[in-house]
């Protein structure tokens, strides 16, 4: 399963600078409880404790029980993803309102983590700029506003197009409200060993010279894969086919990728960050996911 993450260890908020944002980062800001709904399960925006940790518990499960991140003894211990930008982002939440409750904590089958500019400004900064130099490219566009999706993950049964769709459309909705103009995140493939994904890294690459307007470049040691004798022959149809579904979707939509791929072992993936201006979103997707009427308005 594809995710958004970045290792940003030692990145961690000032406690203080932290507390101030936290209930801003919580309340619904004007947007509905439930943002979309189909059948049994709804997308919603997770607005008390008991909601975040329940998707922290799903992050564990996906990231560090399925997948091969590093947990360290306290995470073992509660069985919790817990990052210090859980206390100022926004928590997108899949809840599937069939299966019953405990001690009323929702069953959240779906996450996405959410990080709009002024919040990431009045802290400290974007959790992907630990992996990769982001400044430049907000910098070159001072009129809009960014938003980073990050820790996104989907349960077990439950990882088909429906799911994948609500999560989608509680983003655009998100967007929307907030007016942001642009959204972006590392995208993970498996495992620490950039070269065993060398098709699918010289798929996202793309045939085209970089697009400077949206060029992000690595911190340090990114594998780029121009630089590999040989990488200019692939089937670029088994490397679509092979593509994880979060990655599809978003190349799908006209996403932008780095053109340098980064290790990252504490989640033992490997990251590309994907840079989606909405402007150039795809007019059939936003049709498809936002809300009826609105598709005009978020691609504007």
């Amino acid at each position: 399963m594809t995710t958004l993450n970045t290792a940003a260890e030692g990145r961690g908020p000032q406690p203080a600078v932290a507390s101030r944002f936290a209930r801003r980062a919580r309340s619904l800001g004007g947007l509905p409880k439930i943002l979309a709904r189909t059948g049994a399960l709804d997308v919603r925006l997770a607005t008390t404790k008991k909601e975040i940790r329940c998707a922290q518990k799903l992050r564990y499960r996906v990231f560090f029980e399925e997948g091969g991140a590093r947990a360290d003894p306290a995470a073992r211990l509660i069985k919790r993803d817990v990052c210090p930008f859980d206390r100022v982002c926004d928590h997108l939440i899949v809840v599937d309102n069939s299966l019953p409750r405990l001690d009323g904590a929702p069953t959240v089958v779906g996450v996405y983590r959410l990080l709009r500019q002024e919040i990431a400004n009045a802290n400290f900064g974007f959790y992907s700029g630990g992996e990769f130099c982001i400044e430049p490219m907000i910098a070159r566009h001072p009129d809009k506003k960014f938003m980073e999706l990050g820790r996104s993950c989907v349960a077990e049964g439950y990882r088909g197009k429906r799911t994948l769709e609500l999560l989608w459309r509680g983003v655009w909705a998100y967007a929307l409200h907030h007016r942001v103009d642009v959204m972006f995140g590392c995208a993970s493939l498996p495992g620490i060993e950039p070269a065993a994904h060398l098709d699918t890294l010289r798929f996202l690459r793309g045939e085209g010279a970089p697009d400077e307007l949206w060029s992000v470049e690595a911190l340090a040691d990114g594998f780029d894969v121009a630089a590999v004798a040989g990488a200019e022959t692939f089937n670029a149809r088994a490397a679509l086919r092979a593509l994880p579904p979060l990655l599809k979707g978003y190349w799908r939509l006209g996403a932008r990728f780095s053109r340098q791929a980064v290790a990252d072992p504490v989640f033992a993936t490997t990251d590309v960050l994907v840079v989606l201006p909405i402007e150039e979103i795809r007019s059939r997707y936003l049709a498809h996911f936002a809300p009826p009427g609105e598709s005009q308005t978020l691609a504007a």
